[in-house]
């Protein structure tokens, strides 16, 4: 009954952040990223890796993520220069930044840009819309993306749809998640 329950509990837990991420993505209209256009771009950080020329996404040819034990994907992104975890997330139009994430990464923004970016489970979900330079995850690279500072109420900054739709495939086989062009 106890192993029971866990997995009952676990599968609450998913379905409620598959729910919140989904309610994110499914609040934005449909053409979140162009709404963004007008969004101040974030000073990029010098980077050591070569790129293409501007305006040209690089890309691996291909990325795997193993499923944690809480059944999520999460993925090393570098942002502006600096890394972070964050949770894989094919429902979120936009890539959502934590404040604290956005803080450390040196993106600017203001708690008086503050207005409503989502309609979330729990109510209106509140952000500042930001452009991110550079996006780099496991070799796939993607310049100028529209992303969202939410400072309260994300527990873990999410890889939305202005990234992922960069990248050829996203599949998930086998407890993992495939990325390739």
């Amino acid at each position: 009954m106890a192993c029971n329950l866990q997995g009952v509990l676990k599968a609450n837990i998913l379905a409620l952040l598959l729910v919140a991420g989904g309610a994110i993505g499914l609040a934005m209209p449909s053409a979140s990223v162009q709404n963004l256009a007008d969004a101040p771009a974030v000073p990029q950080a010098p980077k050591a890796a070569a790129l293409t020329s501007a305006g040209s996404p690089q890309w691996a040819s291909h990325a795997a993520l193993q499923r944690s034990h809480d059944g999520h994907f999460y993925a090393e992104v570098f942002i502006n220069g600096s890394p972070t975890r964050m949770l894989v997330d094919t429902g979120a139009s936009v890539i959502a930044l934590t404040g604290t994430d956005a803080e450390t990464m040196g993106i600017d923004w203001d708690y008086s840009a503050l207005s409503v970016v989502a309609q979330g489970a729990s109510g209106p979900v509140e952000g500042v819309r930001v452009r991110l330079p550079e996006v780099e995850m496991d070799g796939f690279v993607a310049r100028d993306v529209a992303a969202i500072v939410v400072p309260e109420g994300l527990g873990v900054s999410l890889l939305g749809q202005s990234f992922l739709s960069t990248i050829g495939k996203v599949e998930i086989a086998d407890e993992q998640m495939v990325l390739s062009n």
